[in-house]
């Protein structure tokens, strides 16, 4: 593949473990005069930090997640993004674009234009395995795109999901180098930076390395992230207009939880009450107008386990249309945030000189009942099943609100990512892996609205992005010896006569959670042995290669290998190499739940008032625990205190240990169902020690003590697996932020006494 220039900058720069790398400055040889006196001395200011070429662009990667190629109306879909298609009708579509079929692997190849494996990030770092593609150690010494365009003059902001930290190196106590402030950027604001997804309504948010406290007005995240980016741009063009700028825009939205303000919802009522079979004619019909897809493209059929619309009950039909109608909110809810951002570069002046570069999803569409917290899993029964969408039905008007955390059936996922067949988490087909790529950059691009259909991978991006900036790739950075960018740049397609120019990424591997796949020259090979998909599924596991041509084929309809074993072994040849050469072995099916948490075998945990919230992949795992304890040790004034003493959690599960009238109290809630216990005496005043001990494996038993005084025990009859906290939960010593875990308050419901500390013992 062909590789970028690169520019040799020594450094001299000192690598101290834990701390953020700075922009390197050495100190240049003076060439002025000294004299003794003023008047013998010629001043001399050599410059020290690097400068951007002149005319240097801006650059904006917006990086939208978990979304289907048929979702847009910037690609044939139905959700009204408008912003998006401004984009797109004044820029480049890139139809053939990839990406690994997860976020922080997609994440990872794009931040630093080399295969996910290569930089450590075969999966998630919170599954961690002690080998060099899984890791989930970023490299040093292959730099990321704000390490590189910091190192070319730029200014440097993250904003939203970075989701490329391990989860025990994101507590207070640090290293903090692998934060995105010690990876290049100058500022962050987003989610803690191992979290893959959050509360829109009451994100946990970090301003560089310090917890931000919740938005008083109570605004969704991607409004907040719009904010923020739209501020800093203000803030750097007020200090330097001449300074280019970098923007990593990546909101998170729209990854599960499904929430968006009501009147975006409202807006697409009544829009997909024909159902999911009608919506992917439709999107297909669409795409072959507009020539996103080649002519004579069909749909695929339908994925397993998808029912036809038609056999849906009506109570079924009407609360996946809903769904639908939040999910279609959100994504243009996002949209209208992304067009702020625009509109607000364009105000400076400086959008004819800003490189846009907008992937529509860092993965295909999710499929439901997969993954923790999903609506519906596949393998509840049929008697089951009805209940369970009556009680979801009653609980309507709440779907996409703060006590609301939804999600959409596999007809909507499989609909959306129209017309391919599968989702996320399948390397293996096009659906989890193919997503709309748009490049926008009015100085350059002169085919407005043009069409490439050359094969791109998430990896080219950032080679794309430095060539067409007029920036290099340093051969050092931060005293780190850089490794080649493994990514192909797209510049060669941007100029009209280069519609049709021969692909330069003619091979690339894919592997996720053993699943494994090869493209080559316009033939794609996958071999798609996967537990995380396919045994989940209840589908039998295939044996054997499978082959398809792309670009006759573009949705893996006609498998070809039976009728090509050459070329399947020609493939399966190629991908052992590229295997070997990236990290990819070995491969990983079965993960054995290898996390890494700053808590890992500790069975006691202190907490304090004045500490912040932890997020739970930080703390304690509550609904792993058989048994434990909570002792919260206080002062109570003369005129009574209340409030929460330790929560973990919110609205939709968790559990909360609270004093309010006087009692104490203890709320477990499990999915949605509450149970409360609550003592009948009141709390004395002076130094009091509030205990609850909670024991037993499935059902539990809650026990509350006042000064070693039992004053109340209660069973609690509802199976632990039931209670399934989401993977942004906090835990919290002396309040509840976000939506409250139990509804005898509002958050976050501070206590008002004196709480020393919080102790939790686990047995």
């Amino acid at each position: 593949m062909k590789q970028i220039n690169t520019l040799g900058l020594l450094s001299s720069t000192l690598l101290l473990s834990g701390t953020a790398m700075a922009q390197h400055s050495p100190t240049p040889a003076f060439d002025g005069k000294i004299g003794k006196t003023l008047a013998d001395t010629r001043e001399a200011f050599p410059a020290r930090n690097p400068q951007a070429p002149e005319g240097a662009p801006n650059v904006v990667w917006i990086l939208i997640d978990d979304i289907g190629y048929g979702a847009t109306t910037a690609f044939g879909g139905l959700i009204e993004t408008p912003n998006f298609e401004r984009l797109a009708n004044n820029g480049l579509r890139y139809t053939n674009f990839h990406s690994t079929a997860f976020s922080a692997p997609t994440r990872a190849a794009l931040l630093t234009g080399r295969n996910s494996h290569s930089v450590h990030f075969g999966f998630f770092s919170e599954h961690s395995f002690g080998a060099p593609g899984y890791d989930g150690y970023l490299p040093f010494e292959k730099a990321t795109i704000a390490e590189i365009l910091r190192e070319n003059g730029y200014n440097t902001f993250a904003i939203g999901k970075y989701h490329l930290t391990r989860p025990d190196e994101t507590s207070q106590a640090g290293p903090f180098n692998r934060w995105p402030t010690g990876r290049g950027f100058d500022h962050y604001f987003g989610y803690i930076p191992n979290s893959g997804m959050d509360d829109s309504w009451h994100s946990t948010l970090y301003r560089d390395t310090q917890r931000e406290p919740e938005d008083p007005q109570g605004r969704i995240s991607t409004e907040l992230f719009a904010n923020e980016a739209i501020r800093y741009i203000a803030d750097q063009k007020t200090a330097a207009p001449d300074k280019p700028f970098f923007l990593y825009f990546a909101p998170g939205a729209v990854h599960y939880p499904h929430q968006a303000s009501k009147e975006w919802i409202d807006k697409y009522r009544g829009q997909f009450d024909s159902g999911w079979d009608k919506y992917r004619e439709t999107v297909l019909q669409r795409q072959l107008e507009q020539g996103i897809v080649p002519a004579g493209t069909k749909l695929a059929p339908q994925n397993p386990g998808v029912k036809p619309w038609d056999e849906l009950t009506a109570n079924e039909k009407k609360l996946f249309t809903r769904q639908m109608e939040l999910y279609a909110g959100f994504v243009s809810q996002t949209d209208y945030e992304v067009g702020r951002l625009i509109d607000f570069i364009e105000q400076t002046g400086q959008l004819d000189n800003t490189l846009i570069v907008l992937s529509i999803g860092d993965n295909g569409a999710e499929g439901s009942g997969r993954e923790l917290g999903r609506f519906l899993p596949r393998d509840v029964k049929e008697d089951a099943k009805a209940q369970i969408v009556d009680d979801e039905l009653k609980k309507l008007d709440l779907l996409g609100t703060e006590y609301s955390f939804a999600h959409y059936p596999d007809g909507w996922a499989a609909a959306t990512n129209t017309p391919f067949r599968f989702y996320k988490g399948y390397p293996n087909y096009e659906g989890g892996t193919q997503n709309p790529l748009i490049v926008f950059y009015p100085k350059k691009i002169k085919d407005k609205g043009g069409i490439r259909r050359q094969y791109s991978f998430v990896s080219d991006i950032l080679p794309t992005t430095v060539e067409l900036a007029g920036a290099r790739v340093p051969t050092v950075i931060n005293g780190y010896p850089q490794e080649p960018v493994e990514g192909v740049s797209l510049a060669y397609t941007i100029e009209p006569e280069s519609k049709n120019a021969p692909e330069r990424h003619t091979v690339q591997y894919y592997e996720m959670t053993g699943a494994y796949a090869i493209y080559h020259d316009g033939w794609k090979a996958s071999f798609p042995h996967d537990s995380y998909g396919y045994r989940l599924r209840g589908e039998p596991e295939p044996a054997e290669w499978h082959l398809y041509h792309l670009r006759e084929d573009i949705n893996e309809i006609t498998d070809l290998a039976v009728q090509y074993p050459e070329k399947v072994k020609e493939l399966a040849e190629l991908f052992e190499a590229e295997a070997w050469k990236y990290n990819v072995y070995p491969l990983k099916d079965q993960w054995k739940n290898a996390r890494r948490f700053v808590f890992d075998g500790r069975k006691q945990l202190v907490f304090y008032l004045e500490s912040r919230s932890y997020a739970e992949a930080l703390g304690f795992q509550f609904v792993n625990a058989p048994s434990y304890t909570i002792t919260a040790e206080t002062e109570i004034p003369a005129s009574g205190a209340e409030g929460v003493l330790l929560s973990f959690g919110n609205a939709s599960s968790g559990i909360s240990f609270y004093v309010k009238n006087k009692k104490l109290a203890f709320a477990y809630n499990a999915a949605g169902k509450q149970t409360e216990v609550r003592s009948d005496r009141n709390i004395p005043q002076g130094k009091v020690v509030f205990k609850a001990e909670v024991e037993g494996e499935k059902n539990k038993t809650v026990t509350l003590f006042i000064n070693d005084e039992k004053v109340v025990a209660r069973d609690i009859e509802t199976p632990l697996a039931i209670m399934t906290p989401l993977p942004w939960t906090v835990i919290q010593a002396g309040r509840n932020f976000g939506s409250p875990v139990s509804t005898a308050y509002k958050s976050p419901f501070t206590f008002t006494g004196n709480l020393r500390k919080v102790t939790v013992d686990t047995r």
